[in-house]
């Protein structure tokens, strides 16, 4: 591994509930960021129910769970993916890994240390909920990107992941972007964000940033049906085009910390 000349960020990539596309907004958010130039990891942190590996057709011989069992070290597992990212995966249909003891927590944080190093930028997919892998991400993260949808129960959700959040963290250091997925229309993402986003102010005294808003698409599903990534198999796609100016926002903030 060669070390990133830039900062180094995590961006944790969570949501309270599951169903909200999580993990497709994941893997074509790396997609799109390494398109722009950035050497890119995606750390499928999922540790109850992995599936990135799967949706991009792939079937990893190694995973997470060997890394963090110490039987082997990350830059062994992680596997380059045809988009032009790398991908460290986690373990596909098992639930073994959802609750860890101390000591496994402490190996996580220290494998999330030793690879964003030779990364521009690394990106947590972590498990739909507030579990203690996810709780781990989510605070050593530098960006979080939290994904809802128009759906009530995703706003709830979503609500109760920033609460603890705003537990463990002081407002002053959180860096929350929250991602509209599967929005009808601009409009209707809009007031999602703003009815989660109010809530947030109102009780937990600060307010999340808008991420961006990802417009229904249902070229979407032909590139899961597909095992592809959207923004190779239709680069012109309406959802694609939103999850690129979501990445050319995240990188120019990059760009600023790197000249300041």
């Amino acid at each position: 591994m060669t070390p990133s000349r830039h900062p180094h960020r995590l961006l944790a990539i969570a949501s309270g509930k599951g169903g909200v596309g999580k993990t497709w907004f994941a893997i074509t958010l790396a997609h799109a960021m390494a398109m722009q130039q950035s050497r890119i990891l995606l750390l499928d942190g999922d540790l109850g129910l992995a599936n990135a590996d799967i949706l991009l057709g792939l079937m990893p011989k190694l995973d997470l769970g060997h890394v963090l069992s110490g039987g082997h070290p990350a830059g062994s597992v992680i596997i380059k993916v045809g988009g032009g990212f790398d991908l460290l995966p986690g373990r596909s249909g098992s639930g073994s890994l959802a609750n860890l003891d101390a000591a496994t927590l402490d190996r996580l944080s220290d494998v999330l240390n030793e690879t964003k190093q030779a990364y521009d930028a690394v990106l947590l997919d972590c498990g739909a909920g507030v579990d203690q892998a996810a709780q781990l991400m989510v605070e050593l993260a530098d960006t979080l990107l939290l994904v809802i949808t128009e759906d009530p129960s995703s706003l709830t959700d979503a609500y109760a992941v920033l609460k603890l959040l705003s537990i463990a963290r002081p407002a002053a250091e959180l860096d929350v972007r929250v991602v509209v997925n599967m929005a009808g229309t601009v409009a209707a993402g809009l007031r999602a964000y703003e009815t989660l986003a109010a809530a947030a102010s109102g009780f937990l005294h600060f307010r999340p940033a808008l991420g961006g808003i990802i417009r229904r698409d249902e070229r979407v599903k032909d590139a899961i049906r597909r095992q592809s990534l959207l923004l190779a198999r239709t680069p012109q796609s309406i959802a694609g085009q939103d999850v690129e100016q979501i990445a050319s926002k995240l990188l120019q903030k990059q760009s600023e910390a790197v000249a300041f």
